[in-house]
């Protein structure tokens, strides 16, 4: 039997209910990985890494239930706590909570627009996925060859609007066309996924502002 698609009206109240539960349990790991070893915590990376490809495997499968996406985003914290340590011992606690608020409200006026809107963003799938590729590819490149501050601006800058780009598509579609009841715990999991990466890139752009003051 297939799932029942749900509507814009009772879907995204929950939706947007699991990435918060998902966002909890996040900043409980970011908590956790403070206690455990950095040897720990890079074997963990390679942990979410393999829970991310799983994920897609089997959501082609089968659906993956929300202790899936709560354990993912419990080890995702682990593994961000030494990125908010390092910008928190740089930047200082109040400019991490800055980042923070940045990306709340950038996250709620993206979902609001998306949500609202009689506009239809499927045009982005297409430039996002190359947006996507680029910072991947340029973020391998970087480990390799130093970047000047102006290039590091662009990537910044870049992942930036990739990642509003994403809220924008899921929520849009979401609202549009619905989802099946069995994947809204997928459907959170990519929202969580956008919500982070979009909060490092605006951390990271943080820090390269104070970096060009000194």
């Amino acid at each position: 039997m297939q799932s029942v698609s749900l509507t814009r009206g009772n879907i995204l109240p929950r939706v947007f209910l699991g990435l918060f539960g998902s966002l909890l349990f996040a900043a409980v790991g970011v908590v956790a990985g403070s206690f455990v070893p950095v040897r720990m915590l890079q074997v963990l990376m390679f942990v979410e890494l393999a829970m991310i490809f799983g994920a897609m495997f089997l959501q082609r499968r089968r659906s993956i239930g929300y202790s899936f996406v709560y354990a993912f985003t419990f080890i995702s914290g682990m593994t961000l706590f030494p990125v908010i340590a390092y910008y928190t011992g740089t930047l200082g606690a109040g400019t991490v909570l800055e980042a923070m608020g940045v990306t709340a409200v950038s996250f709620l006026a993206a979902a609001g627009v998306a949500s609202r809107s009689s506009f239809d963003f499927s045009f982005l799938r297409g430039f996002l996925f190359i947006g996507l590729i680029a910072l991947v590819l340029v973020g391998l490149l970087s480990f390799f060859v130093g970047f000047s501050s102006s290039l590091q601006m662009g990537y910044t800058m870049l992942g930036i609007a990739v990642f509003i780009g994403f809220v924008l598509f899921d929520v849009n579609r979401i609202s549009r066309v619905g989802v099946a009841e069995s994947q809204i715990p997928w459907v959170v999991l990519s929202l969580y996924l956008d919500v982070i990466n979009l909060f490092l890139f605006i951390l990271r752009l943080m820090g390269l502002n104070v970096s060009g003051r000194r």
